[in-house]
Parts: C-alpha cells; structure tokens; sequence
C-alpha cells in the first residue's frame, strides 16, 4: 500500500486520483499506524516551504517517517515543496528541512524577464542511466512534465541529479539517493508522462 501523507498542505486528491487511474492502492492518512503499514510513501507539497514544514512537524509523524524511510529503507518519494523539504534548507524561509538529502533550495534569479514562478510544461531529460534507477526505466526522449515554483534544488552532489530541466538556468528537476526520491515536478498533473513516473515507482524504487 501506499501511504499519501497528509499534513493539512492540500492539492493531495490529484495524487490520489492518479494511482487509482493506475489501478494502484494507496491512502490519504494523517495516521500513524497506516504509515507503519506502508510499503511506499509519497510525500506531497504545496504553498511555501517553511509553511509545508510546520505543518509536517505539527502533524506528529516525522518520527514514524524517519523510521520508515531512513531505517527501515521504504522507498519515498517527495513531490515539489514535498521534494524540497527532503533538504537542509530554503531560501524561501527560516525552517530547516528534513534533511535526509544533502541539497539546498534556492529562489530562481532574474534572467531576462523571465516571469516567477516557472509554471508549465517543460521537457525533462535525465541523468545516470546507467545506474539503473527504476524512475528513469520509462523515461523517453520527450518526456514533459507540469511545474509551477519560483524556487528549484541543487544538490551538493551532482550524482543525486536524477532529472534536469532549463528556466533560464538548468536546475535540478529531480533528485534520488538509495531509496529516497524527489520531483519538482508535479507528476499527477502531467498526464501520461505523469502516470509512467508514478507506476515507476509504485513497481520499482
């Protein structure tokens, strides 16, 4: 089963939605116990990040997250804010993140006009092929994919970079180490390209 987190951030009903499509079984829970039952988790996020981080530890599930992801090894995957917070820090605020990926989020610079937040659809291409990580098996060519965020992640090492993108700069897209995964992308929103990444990782992370 796998465990959609809800920590009061919204916008989780698209995930949801998505893996039924995908006739995959998952649930929305702010409980403990299904956590401790979960075989994936998907860490969702939306609005600003220190807002995404205090909910998250007022909800009272961290620890049982730790336990699972960084002792137990449940693949997790964390979605836009969601990917953030797997980080140290942002720029957008003054809360630390979890910091079970050594990243930094930083505010997009102002490169000729180039309207913040970044929202839309853009080609996505990815790295370390070779490394066989299962979220890249379907990746094709044209892959394309729904953002909207003013702020990206940059990782301190660049073999964590598992998806590029380019807004003015070339930024960090997604990141993986081991069984933690992050996109700054919204998979649920991006329609086929969306559901070959969730079915990826419901099989294979």
């Amino acid at each position: 089963m796998i465990a959609i987190v809800d920590y009061d951030i919204g916008n989780i009903a698209a995930v949801f939605n998505m893996l039924m499509r995908l006739g995959l079984r998952s649930i929305v829970t702010a409980k403990i116990q299904d956590i401790e039952r979960a075989s994936k988790i998907i860490l969702p996020g939306n609005g600003s990040f220190d807002a995404c981080m205090k909910n998250l530890r007022a909800s009272g599930l961290i620890p049982v997250l730790e336990e699972k992801v960084l002792a137990q090894k449940v693949p997790l995957l964390g979605i836009c804010v969601g990917a953030q917070m797997l980080g140290t820090k942002s720029e957008e605020g003054e809360e630390s993140g979890l910091g079970w990926l050594n990243l930094q989020v930083s505010r997009f610079p102002d490169i000729n006009g180039l309207r913040i937040p970044h929202m839309g659809w853009t080609e996505v291409w990815a790295h370390n092929k070779n490394k066989k990580n299962p979220l890249l098996v379907d990746m094709v060519a044209d892959a394309r994919f729904y953002f909207v965020h003013s702020y990206y992640m940059t990782p301190n090492n660049p073999e964590e970079i598992m998806f590029s993108a380019k807004y003015g700069i070339e930024f960090a897209a997604g990141v993986s180490r081991d069984n933690i995964a992050g996109v700054q992308f919204h998979p649920e929103k991006s329609h086929r390209f969306g559901k070959k990444l969730l079915n990826s990782f419901a099989r294979g992370l």
